[in-house]
């Protein structure tokens, strides 16, 4: 009887921490496996007859509808296609993350639960299960290099819910444009645009579609289900066989003539995740840090040199600065005069953006420039210096010219132009940032695809571009206050965007106009400075001249001390394309960034975020009673509040507003 009874005790153990993990075991007749997040709210279903394919459940709600997956390698085996289970193996996983560089918070909570399914042909599935999401990925182990001629990544609904895409004309592409929002069906399969994409469903929870960990492999698009059924796609660019620069074009090398295959990898390794992010309403996906989670360990032993901070950038005002004794453009003088307003406020960078070199040769300076005169300069001044430079000339040149920038004493690269995320350019991301983290330099990728986890792996990746961001105002209106409030739902889920905020030129909607040497933004001035909280980038620009922000000290009193990483983030108020409200920590203090569309609304938020131990001074930068007329206006306020306490904020058309919460005992 004693026996019975500890042998009931086992059971009921083990039956006790399936259920703890959420997990289920497979049933015969329907050949399903499932597993539940660890809250469990998520469920996944994976089944296993015909064909290996998932379906996701929210609160027992379907979101994804079975979805077939599968690999085609070699000469046409189909892994996933009659499979055979050898094993599955469950665990769960409940640990914290320390970010080298805190994007969003000091410390992530990285909690799953996670089914491994080995099957016959050597290859295998690892899905895992979070509270926010679900990440599929298959692995193989063959001795030797495969070829991968196509993935099937499919993302099926069960309702033609609409979905937020930005759409491309092909594979090459710089990965920045407006995000149209459509019915799944209307996407068709002769459209495709770039990850991550947001699928709208009413209710919730909100889907995002994206992926991680995209190593020695094509990055993946977006397109629509060929069938006309509510669904995507995954569509990846062919292996490059032959590249040519475009005509008359010095920088963009574009493919030629492509293989009938997508990767050459070896046979040995684990894919990219798939990643499907639910979130229960538009704040989550702002507040996630599921790709970091997803993301590859830091790979480097030395982190202590990385340093994120802001950045007087040169190339979005065109080196337009007044009041000078000199000629302003590409020289020396000019960029001391940067170096010097930088130093002025503890601005921790400038950058030379494109002009200061020839682009085709990084060691053919321009004659105007005495690099090491600026180094030395900047290094009195405790500036460093950022170099532009296009991705050919520097994959040409990567150990000399990199080696020469560690001599003259660089402190970064803003590598420009790859426009393609096939596989031999994701292979260039991982090489430069290795190459320069070797030699201590940092790094902002420009033209770039989505952040994919690299950055957690290399740490020194501290932004990337792969936005339509506040450029296409010298030449475009599509940059406009929606716009300005998708991209932080969307975009920015992937990780940090180099979107360079800080125009001090605003103007309303009927006022604007693109003007390429003397820009101007969309919205008003604390619109932008909204951006600066709201908006997550470690390497965080400063676009428009430095005479202009001399004139505006009350501005630079906020500009000059917000932070561009943060020790806790939370998302006070969100509606995706109309407004958001985000209070970030820094040490003792606390930011909030508010943003606005072009209508004008009156926001209640309430300061529970705040400490009830300590008295708080709020420093208010908010839209100025005109600043519907005249975008440029604001004013700024300074108040004693509490914890608790509830606030107003008038936001104007395009508006927006900043806070600083400064606590003393």
């Amino acid at each position: 009887m004693k026996s019975i009874k500890f042998g009931l005790l086992i059971l009921i153990g083990g039956l006790t921490w399936l259920l703890k993990v959420g997990m289920a075991t497979t049933n015969p007749n329907t050949s399903f496996i499932s597993l539940t997040s660890p809250d469990g709210h998520v469920e996944l279903r994976v089944d296993l007859k015909g064909q290996i394919s998932y379906s996701i459940y929210y609160n027992s709600k379907e979101i994804i509808s079975p979805s077939p997956i599968s690999m085609t390698i070699n000469d046409n085996v189909i892994l996933g296609k009659r499979p055979v289970l050898e094993n599955a193996n469950r665990s769960k996983f409940d640990g914290k993350i320390y970010p080298v560089v805190k994007e969003k918070r000091a410390v992530v909570i990285d909690n799953y639960n996670q089914l491994d399914l080995k099957f016959r042909g050597n290859f295998g599935l690892i899905f895992r299960v979070y509270n926010d999401g679900v990440a599929y990925r298959f692995y193989t182990g063959y001795r030797l290099p495969i070829k991968v001629k196509a993935e099937e990544a499919t993302f099926n609904f069960p309702e033609n819910y609409p979905v937020y895409i930005g759409l491309v004309k092909g594979f090459h592409t710089s990965f920045e444009s407006n995000y149209s929002y459509l019915p799944l069906k209307d996407i068709g399969a002769e459209r495709f645009g770039f990850a991550p994409v947001v699928v709208d469903i009413p209710g919730g929870p909100k889907v995002a579609i994206t992926e991680v960990e995209v190593d020695d492999y094509p990055g993946m698009f977006i397109t629509g289900n060929k069938a006309g059924l509510p669904g995507l796609v995954g569509k990846f660019a062919p292996f490059p066989l032959e590249e040519a620069l475009r005509e008359k074009s010095d920088r963009e090398l574009e493919v030629t003539k492509e293989a009938d295959y997508i990767a050459e990898t070896r046979g040995d390794r684990t894919y990219p995740w798939r990643l499907i992010v639910l979130t229960e309403n538009e704040a989550g996906l702002i507040d996630t840090d599921i790709v970091y989670r997803l993301a590859r360990p830091v790979e480097l032993k030395d982190t202590s040199w990385i340093k994120p901070g802001k950045v007087a950038w040169d190339w979005w005002n065109d080196r337009n600065i007044y009041g000078v004794n000199f000629k302003s453009g590409i020289n020396t003088e000019t960029y001391k005069y940067y170096i010097d307003f930088a130093s002025a406020y503890g601005i921790e960078y400038i950058i030379l953006d494109e002009g200061w070199s020839d682009p085709t040769d990084l060691f053919k300076v321009k004659p105007e420039i005495d690099l090491q005169e600026l180094v030395n300069y900047g290094r009195s001044k405790n500036v460093g210096l950022i170099l532009w430079c296009v991705w050919l000339t520097l994959d040409r040149q990567m150990d000399k010219a990199m080696d020469y920038f560690q001599k003259l004493g660089i402190k970064g690269l803003k590598v420009d132009f790859m426009d393609r995320d096939d596989q031999k350019m994701v292979n260039f991301y991982r090489r430069c940032a290795s190459a320069a983290a070797k030699r201590h330099l940092v790094i902002d990728f420009h033209g770039a695809h989505k952040p994919v986890g690299l950055r957690r792996a290399f740490p020194n990746i501290l932004t990337n571009e792969g936005v339509m961001g506040l450029e296409y105002s010298k030449w475009t209106n599509q940059v406009t206050p929606e716009h300005d409030l998708l991209i932080p739902f969307i975009r920015m889920l992937a990780g940090p965007m180099d979107f360079t905020p800080g125009a001090m030129r605003n103007a309303q909607e009927k006022q604007f106009r693109p003007i390429y040497d003397v820009p101007m933004s969309q919205g008003t001035r604390c619109h932008q400075l909204g951006m600066y909280v709201v908006y997550e980038s470690p390497l965080q620009m400063l676009c428009d001249s430095p005479s202009a922000y001399l004139k505006e000290p009350e501005i630079m009193d906020f500009l000059s001390k917000v932070p561009t990483v943060w020790d806790e983030t939370r998302v006070l108020k969100a509606k995706m394309g109309d407004h958001v409200v985000v209070v970030r920590r820094n040490g003792t203090n606390w930011y909030l960034g508010a943003m606005n569309n072009w209508t004008a609304k009156e926001l209640e938020i309430s300061l529970d975020f705040l400490d009830s131990g300590y008295d708080w001074t709020a420093e208010i930068w908010q839209d100025g009673v005109n600043a519907d007329r005249f975008a440029s206006d604001f004013v700024k306020l300074v108040k004693k509040v509490a914890s608790g306490e509830k606030i107003k904020l008038s936001l104007a058309p395009g508006g927006g507003a900043v806070i600083r919460f400064s606590p003393s005992r």
